[in-house]
């Protein structure tokens, strides 16, 4: 599974979940300070200007530790009604330049495809 963090610019982040582990409150927020550090290096000042997330309800998102993490770094979250029948920015924006991009190669494994995402 992947966690992708971006903005108008592109992408910030690619998060690789390993295989046979799961998201919970701690491995998200683990993501969230790899997130501050990729934040740093490619666009230097915005942690000064704040930072404005959106993500779904999943319990990870939702979790006490998650929020009192937030809350410590004074990262704004864009709510993201529950059953909300528009679609995510990232359904809109990322997923089709994402498409565009991937549409018509193919990968010989799963590190190879990731590279490319990366890239």
């Amino acid at each position: 599974m992947a966690t992708v963090f971006w903005d108008s610019r592109g992408m910030i982040l690619l998060d690789i979940l390993p295989k046979g582990e799961s998201v919970n409150s701690d491995r998200y927020c683990e993501t969230l300070d790899r997130l501050i550090h990729a934040v740093r290096r490619k666009r230097p000042g915005l942690l000064h200007s704040g930072i404005v997330l959106q993500h779904d309800n999943a319990t990870p998102h939702t979790a006490k530790g998650t929020k009192e993490w937030l809350e410590h770094y004074r990262w704004d979250i864009i709510p993201h009604p529950a059953h909300n029948p528009d679609l995510a920015p990232s359904d809109f924006h990322l997923f089709g330049s994402l498409k565009r991009h991937l549409g018509g190669k193919k990968f010989e494994d799963e590190d190879k495809l990731i590279g490319e995402v990366r890239d």
